[in-house]
């Protein structure tokens, strides 16, 4: 039995491209799929709930849910949720109190309902449901089985019929030649950005350093990005938190999950930007980073005492190499104590002046917080408190689990206790009253265990060596511990309770760790985004490990443990990207290599791609060989030039940290997102964009001074050496000098670039005058180019448009073959002219030639106070002297006498 709704809005109907009822697949061992029984239409026409039996019931994993439950729901012009689950049972669902799932908005300008850009079909025997573009008919996602015939004519399915039990659940779709798919992460990817065909991706939080390929990390993205012939782009995301396996076929993709529903949602793009918008819609934008967080950052495992702190910051200084924020890893506690700090190394007199300090030269201060507390010391108040609040997680008896990490035997904090979050917030406030510090690096939370068990002793003595479990435990075997199906652990560990804690472990809802285990890093983020907000009443920073699909809405994102080696250095671009594409877009490598010694010609290289990270930080552990930037003086140098080059970009970087707040964009990005319709973009893994206009080619091999990049078609200026080069191409590789010195980095035509002058920290960058750089094409006399800024005091709570808090403007440039104008539409101008802030300079590069009368709204300008110069050989315009205010709608016009030809 089924409905036909209303055909405008969405279309039941059954599938031509599926197989029909009467060729039934047998899959081994999985049976034949369901049926269709019923299906109930929504009074409004954009959805329907259907239920389905189980045709052939089974025993592999377990027994079959014998009557399921399908909801569809059209949402909005862009999205459809299909969620499949008992009928009759309520099965775990990852918690709206992390993941929103924010309603779209369904109308346009004139508040009418838009129409769907997507349709589900399905087939009632046996069932298989296809999601389809509606513009073009193209399958989007098809879960119906199939016959394939191979060349000796033996025909067999291409997959399973969908499965359902209690901790196994398995779907799969088909795929055309023409899917290039990426995410699926967390995972470190030797083979580049896109998904390779034949291997499995296995999503399970996992504390395993990111030099190791090809494994699950320490996060979980159950989401993909598929794009088709032509640069049509959608999004497909799985919102289930349980561990998973998910196989690409090449022409088909398949899920096996140990728990939870099957909670799809597709989004119709139909470009990746609008892929990103529609997703971050519903699992919450990215949260705004301050300002002064895209400066440069410089951290160590290993800074022994406070003075050594100072020391690295004057040496920066001495050096003239930019600085944001000095961090501080586990050595500033008190034996590895949350919320201490080590009385003879790290007194808290010392550390609160050394801080303020930072801050009386617009420096900032980040200091590390594992979730571990320890149980071990009697005169420890923190874990006093949570005691006596009750707030940690529980093992099998209903005791507090027994867990080890750095500070020895610990407990766990449940962070979906809303007293744990409250516990959390107090103890955050009452430690920045002794130490103000700016943010906070959250670690160890995927939740990293150092013994296995689902019981443990502790024995009263605590061992130095805390990397070995001194912890008598009891072995776990229970059904959740070791599920019937397992998952595929491609690292050092082979359970999914390897290295964490138990899966019987309970929250206070009753919640296993089975099912929540991967949200764990996602909910401190949440507790940890809400404590700083309420202690500091500015915009909170935090750096967490372990992150899920929503985890952007909160945290910034490193890519873990990685080595020091140019092979790490090469990995860490696709780790960026894919991070960028899941709703992260701050984030960033540890440059120069966490594990191991590094060697001056690998920091210098990874100092040049590091400064263009959207998260910039040196980091490495104890022991190794230091490595801040100044220790060498080639390094130095090269640093003095990179992220001289990145604080120019300031303001650039930092509003597309506001167009990543408002739209989900990331902030570095793949080259398909700007070049959709350029195929060969697909595979570029050693590039990546700053936007839609910056171009960073970096070196990832060593011991060469050239490097071989892909440029799609157009008028490329480069940046780092202000435009003295530039590539046209017809869409090819083009092999680009590379001294030690330099890393490419390139404008596009049609790009206005907001830029500021270089300065040792942020705080001076941001009161410095803005050049605006015009890229037109050099080859053709008329063209258009467009540019935004975003400018707010970088600190408060909201990134906003807001009237005397902020301004926006968007830069239009146009260009015929003997004039230009350059103009501005400003909103909630008067924050800008409040702060003072001017345009000094303008930059044309493609000019026609050289400048015969400059105008301003309409005047004549005054050239004894405003200067202009030709470079022929750009060829380009220069003027300066202008005194624009950013606040105040302009428009600047130029007349040339054209070099180019005419016929």
């Amino acid at each position: 039995m089924w409905r036909r709704g209303s055909m405008g809005m969405l279309m039941w109907q059954l599938l031509s491209l599926v197989v029909a009822a009467s060729c039934v697949i047998v899959a081994s061992g999985l049976g034949q799929g369901q049926r269709v029984t019923s299906v109930y239409d929504f009074p409004d026409g954009r959805g329907f709930r259907a239920d389905l039996e189980v045709i052939e019931h089974t025993e592999l994993y377990g027994a079959d849910v014998n009557e399921l439950s399908m909801t569809v729901r059209v949402e909005g012009q862009f999205r459809v949720r299909v969620q499949i689950t008992d009928r009759n049972t309520d099965r775990w669902e990852v918690p709206r109190s992390l993941v929103p799932r924010n309603e779209p908005k369904n109308s346009n300008r004139l508040g009418l309902p838009q129409e769907a850009l997507i349709k589900l079909t399905y087939t009632t025997n046996p069932f298989g449901f296809a999601v389809t573009r509606i513009a073009n008919n193209e399958v989007l996602f098809n879960s119906t089985p199939s016959v394939r015939t191979s060349l000796e004519g033996v025909e067999s399915p291409s997959f399973n019929s969908m499965v359902f039990k209690d901790q196994y659940l398995e779907i799969s779709t088909h795929l055309p030649g023409s899917a290039t798919l990426f995410g699926l992460g967390e995972s470190t990817r030797p083979d580049g950005l896109p998904l390779v065909k034949g291997k499995t991706y296995t999503l399970w939080a996992t504390d395993i350093g990111a030099m190791n390929v090809n494994t699950d990390l320490y996060g979980a993205y159950p989401y993909y990005i598929d794009v088709r012939a032509g640069g049509l782009t959608h999004g497909v995301l799985l919102l289930n938190s349980n561990g998973m396996d998910i196989k690409y076929g090449g022409d088909f993709l398949t899920w096996h999950v140990i728990g939870g529903t099957f909670d799809f949602y597709f989004f119709a793009g139909p470009t990746p930007l609008d892929v990103l918008d529609q997703y971050t819609e519903l699992v919450g934008r990215p949260a705004p980073m301050p300002y002064w967080s895209f400066g440069f950052h410089q951290c160590r495992w290993g800074y022994k005492n406070v003075s050594e702190l100072k020391y690295v910051v004057e040496s920066f200084k001495k050096a003239q190499i930019p600085l944001d924020t000095m961090w501080n890893d586990i050595d500033y506690m008190e034996n590895y104590l949350d919320f201490t700090a080590d009385a003879v190394n790290y007194p808290e007199d010392q550390l609160k002046s050394f801080v303020e300090d930072l801050h009386a030269n617009g420096q900032h201060y980040v200091m590390i917080l594992d979730p571990g507390i320890s149980m071990a010391y009697e005169n420890y108040s923190t874990f006093q408190r949570g005691l006596e609040q009750d707030i940690f997680l529980k093992d099998d008896d209903d005791k507090n689990f027994l867990a080890q990490v750095w500070p020895g035997p610990v407990y766990f904090p449940d962070f979906l206790n809303p007293k744990g979050k409250e516990w959390w917030t107090n103890e955050v406030s009452m430690f920045h009253e002794k130490v103000p510090f700016d943010g906070l690096w959250i670690d160890m939370n995927e939740v990293s265990n150092f013994c296995n068990g689902s019981q443990c002793k502790f024995n009263g003595v605590i061992y130095p060596n805390h990397n070995e479990c001194y912890l008598e435990c009891k072995k776990p075997g229970s059904q959740w511990d070791e599920p019937p199906y397992k998952i595929v652990r491609q690292g050092a560990y082979e359970n999914i309770g390897d290295k964490t804690i138990a899966m019987t472990v309970r929250h206070f809802d009753g919640t296993m760790e089975y099912n929540a285990h991967n949200l764990y890093g996602l909910s401190e983020s949440v507790a940890t985004n809400d404590a700083l907000r309420i202690t500091r009443n500015k915009r909170p920073f935090i750096l967490a490990r372990s992150t899920f699909v929503g985890s952007g809405a909160q945290t910034a994102h490193w890519t873990g443990d990685n080595a020091a080696t140019f092979k790490d250095l090469e990995y860490s671009i696709a780790s960026m990207l894919n991070t960028g594409m899941v709703g992260l877009p701050m984030v960033g490598a540890d440059i120069c290599g966490f594990a191991d010694d590094t060697t001056e010609e690998l920091c210098n290289r990874w100092m040049q791609l590091g400064a263009f990270y959207p998260f910039s930080r040196n980091h490495n552990t104890f022991g190794a060989t230091p490595q801040e930037p100044y220790v060498w003086e080639q390094v130095a140098a090269s640093s003095r030039a990179a992220l001289g080059l990145r604080y120019r970009l300031l303001p650039h970087l930092y509003s597309l940290m506001f167009e990543a707040h408002n739209r989900g964009a990331p902030i570095a990005r793949p080259l398909f997102f700007a070049f959709p319709e350029d195929a060969e973009t697909l595979t570029v893994s050693k590039q990546f964009m700053l936007g839609s206009g910056v171009m960073i080619t970096p070196v990832t091999l060593p011991k060469v001074t050239t490097v071989n990049g892909y440029f799609p078609k157009g008028t490329w200026y480069n940046l780092f050496n202000n435009f003295a080069t530039k590539v046209e191409s017809k869409g090819e590789y083009v092999d680009l000098d590379a001294p030690l010195d330099s890393i490419n980095v390139h404008l596009h035509e049609g790009t206005i670039l907001p830029m500021q002058e270089s300065r040792l920290t942020s705080t001076e960058v941001m009161k410095t005058p803005f050049t605006l750089v015009v890229a037109f094409s050099a080859s053709k006399p008329a063209g258009y180019a467009r540019g935004k800024l975003f400018i707010d005091n970088g600190d408060d709570v909201e990134m906003v448009i807001r009237k005397g808090r902020s301004t926006f403007v968007r830069f239009v440039g146009q260009q015929s073959e003997q004039r230009g104008v350059l103009s501005s539409k400003v909103v909630s101008g008067d924050y800008a002219a409040k702060e003072k802030l001017f345009i000094q300079t303008v930059i044309i590069l493609g000019a026609n030639g050289a400048p015969t009368a400059l105008r301003i709204n309409g005047e004549l300008v005054d050239s004894s106070s405003v200067t202009s110069s030709y470079d022929s050989a750009t060829p380009s315009i220069k003027i300066s002297g202008l005194n624009l205010s950013v606040g105040s709608e302009f428009e600047l016009q130029w007349t040339t006498k054209s070099s180019h030809s005419t016929v």
